[in-house]
């Protein structure tokens, strides 16, 4: 018996192919958060942040109203939202990479 791949398997087997959406994890400016708060949450949950770089990143929410902090797959922007905004920072949607 000879068994042929119906559609509906060939475009399962594509959809587990394809990748998470990426996505941006934004903090806004807000008049709570202290420069030192934001930078410690940013180096404390993500990956390979340096303080240097948390520093930039707070003047320009600062400077601009929002900075993307971090960009990459759905399920790992989801993470880092909730611990940003477990920390009191003041997040926006997901944005769509």
């Amino acid at each position: 018996m000879v068994v042929t791949p119906t559609r509906s398997t060939a475009e399962a087997g594509q959809r587990l192919q394809e990748r998470y959406p990426d996505v941006h994890v934004i903090v806004l400016d807000d008049d709570v958060n202290t420069f030192q708060h934001v930078v410690d949450a940013l180096v404390r949950h993500l990956p390979g942040m340096q303080p240097d770089r948390a520093w930039q990143l707070a003047h320009r929410i600062d400077a601009e109203g929002s900075a993307v902090v971090w960009s990459g797959p759905l399920e790992q922007g989801e993470l880092y939202h909730q611990l940003l905004a477990a920390e009191g920072l003041t997040m926006a949607p997901l944005g769509r990479g």
